[in-house]
Formats: structure tokens, sequence, C-alpha cells
């Protein structure tokens, strides 16, 4: 389906901000030059407009443009719906055996991963280059701008859902206390008093097939999660779409946003881009242990062959990109890239270095374009099958962050 609102292209995705020089929009996003580097850094909040990033009715818009100038490369559908209503939209462009999801904002705060996917989708879809057109004949590449398109309209990390609407849902939850990751404003301000919602990204499962048990709720952050949300809802059946299609799913990445002040250790440098493999402890896939039912499929080695593969383009683009080094004991399940990883999809984490309260418009710039640099090299390493000739073992040797997260707090 189409989205078939008027089409009113949007100032920040003009030919230049997509990072597409004119004349024309069918140069590599790759021709274009870093932004300046990066400025000062605070983890303080500021007055920043959320119009300098790219809202609900500004994709809608632009993947309608996109679709139109593609002349049928480009298919947009709506996958579902949030639960405020809102059509939660997908972008396909190629018809290759491998296939490629990306999502944006599962954090609603979390955007520069949009704006870097309708780039991608803008030149795959209308480029004429001969990189394009092998990568639309051996990829086929699936975008999820906005998952969580009601906690990107309000700009915060969480949905829009109170436990009642749950309870609603799922008639075997009531009288169950509120799952973990329900955020209701006891610790995350007035906001979520107001409008409680979910962290999305702990509402998963590697059992596609799924359906909530009073006696798993309200879980912990060690256990997976339970599709309770729409939004999860519709990434799991994207997902099983995609597999029913193709047979596989054999790369899923994750765009998220983290502190705005983080450092790679190696010269100390403000970093752009972390990425990451699952963080799930080894130990566990062993027999007898939690995970071992997946340890045949649990896709470890394809996954830090993937995160290498964007540090790499990022890298040669005059980025500075780090290893997001998880503590070996980090255990969460729940997260999207780890429940697909345990079912045989690699899967990679990119954290951005801030959020929407705390960069400006040139590091927002910035930000993206080094997420369009990891995309691509990603996308161009699965295609030629490069990818599968990285030593896995080298991304422990990659520079990381100067403080490792392990905490679950962020991705």
């Amino acid at each position: 389906m189409t989205p078939t609102t008027r089409r009113v292209l949007p100032l920040l995705l003009a030919p230049l901000a997509l990072g597409l020089t004119a004349p024309a929009a069918m140069a590599s996003p790759s021709s274009v030059p870093a932004a300046p580097p990066a400025a000062e850094c605070s983890d303080e909040p500021r007055d920043l407009p959320t119009w300098k990033f790219i809202d609900y009715g500004e994709m809608r818009r632009e993947l309608a443009h996109i679709e139109r100038i593609s002349h049928g490369r480009v298919d947009v559908e709506v996958a579902g719906k949030s639960n405020r209503g809102r059509s939660i939209f997908t972008a396909t462009v190629g018809t290759g055996d491998k296939v490629l999801l990306v999502t944006s904002e599962i954090h609603g705060n979390e955007k520069t991963g949009t704006t870097a996917l309708l780039r991608i989708l803008k030149w795959l879809g209308t480029s004429g280059s001969p990189e394009a057109k092998r990568l639309r004949r051996t990829i086929t590449f699936v975008a999820v701008p906005k998952i969580n398109p009601d906690g990107a309209e309000l700009d915060r990390r969480g949905n829009d859902i109170s436990w009642a609407e749950i309870e609603r849902d799922f008639p075997q939850l009531a009288g169950r206390p509120p799952a973990w990751n329900y955020l209701n404003g006891v610790q995350q301000g007035d906001d979520y008093r107001q409008r409680p919602g979910f962290d999305l990204n702990r509402d998963f499962n590697p059992n596609l097939d799924y359906v909530p048990r009073p006696e798993d709720v309200p879980g912990t952050s060690a256990e997976p999660g339970w599709f309770l949300n729409p939004e999860t809802q519709t990434l799991r059946d994207v997902y099983k779409d995609l597999r029913a299609r193709h047979g596989a799913v054999d790369a899923y990445v994750d765009l998220h946003h983290q502190g705005a002040c983080v450092r790679e250790d190696a010269q100390g440098r403000l970093l752009d881009v972390a990425v990451d493999y699952p963080p799930l402890p080894d130990v566990f896939f062993e027999p007898g242990g939690k995970y071992a039912q997946y340890r045949d499929t649990y896709a470890k080695d394809l996954s830090k062959q993937l995160a290498i593969s964007a540090f790499r383009g990022m890298d040669a683009r005059g980025f500075i990109p780090a290893r997001y080094p998880h503590a070996p004991t980090r255990d969460i399940p729940g997260q999207v890239r780890c429940s697909l990883a345990m079912i045989g999809t690699g899967t990679v984490l990119f954290e951005v270095r801030g959020q929407t309260q705390t960069m400006g418009h040139e590091l927002a710039e910035r930000f993206t374009r080094a997420v369009t640099e990891g995309l691509l090299s990603m996308l161009n390493d699965l295609s030629t099958g490069a990818v599968f000739d990285i030593d896995p073992d080298t991304f422990e040797t990659l520079p990381g962050t100067i403080e490792e997260d392990a905490d679950d707090h962020t991705d």
C-alpha cells in the first residue's frame, strides 16, 4: 500500500541534505564528504526544535516521493499500525537472495537513522550506477524508518500505551503486575505519568509464535519479551514474512543513539557511531544452558563480521567509529537483535552519539552520514560475499569506547 498523503518535499530532505549532489539524485551517498568535525559535547538537554529531525508526516511524504520516482523499484507498504493508529511503513528495494532488514526509532528520540534510511532508499531506487544495479540484483533491502511512530512524535524513548490497554488486548494478563519494561513515570518523570508506554526493545522473543502467559509477566531483563505491543508485533510479522518468502533474513541492523559525550578509547576522541553484536553470554549456549536450544542457529560470528564491515565503512570515510563493548555477562534476550541472532540472523547495533535533546543540526548531519556509510558498507560486503571472509575474532581488537556499558539503560 502506498502512502496517499499529498507530497510536499520537506526542506530537510532536499537533494543536498539527502547527501546527494545536484544536479541529480543518482550519485551514491558516499560521494559527499563528511561533515565538519564535531563540536563540544554536552549531556545537558538543549533547546532544539524537533523540526530539525524528520517527523512522521515528512517521512510519509518522502516515502511516497521515493516510491514514485523509483518507477516501481521501491515498494512502500503499510506493515501494521502503532497503538495510536499511525501506519508503520516498510520500504523494500532489490530482488536479491540476501536480505538485510533495518529499523530506526524503536526508541523515538533516536532519529538520525530515519534520515539515513531515506537517503539509501532514494539512491538505491533511482540510481543507474553499476553499484546500485548490482545491489538491487543481489540484495533485498527492507527499511522500517519509524518502527515506533508514537514515541517518535512524542520525542521520547517509549511508545504510547497503558497497562490497561495491554490487559484489554491480553485478558489472560488481567491482574498481573505490569511488565518490567513498562514506563509509567515512577522513574521516568511526568511525561510517562501522563502517557505511559514501553521500552519496545525489550519486548521481543526468539520464539516468534510466543503467546503471552501470565506466569511470564512481569519478567526481568534476563528473560525474553512477550510481543505485547502492536509495534513489536508488526516487526515480528515483517520478519516472519521475509523469512517465509526468502528462506532466511541474513542480517538485521537496529539503529540507536547513546550518550552525547562518549569517547573512543584509542585516542580519546569523541566518537560518531559505536557498533556491537548481541549481548548474550556464551556459557548459556552450552549444553544445559538457558539458550542451548539455539546453539546451532546463534549467528554470533556473522553478527561480528557485519559489525566489522560497518566499522570499516565509517572509518574509511573519515568518521570515528568504535566497538560498543558490552560486558561478557550482559544478557538481554528481549532485545530485537538478541532474539533474531538466536534464530539465525546476523544482527548489529548502531549507537550514534547523542540524542535529539543533546545534538544540534550540524552533529545530526554528521552522524546521519556516518550511519549511511556503515550501512552501505554492510550492503556491499553482503552483496559480494566479502563479509564472510572477515575474521570475526578481530572485532575485539577494534577501538572500543572508554566506558564499558554493562547496564541496561541504552540500546
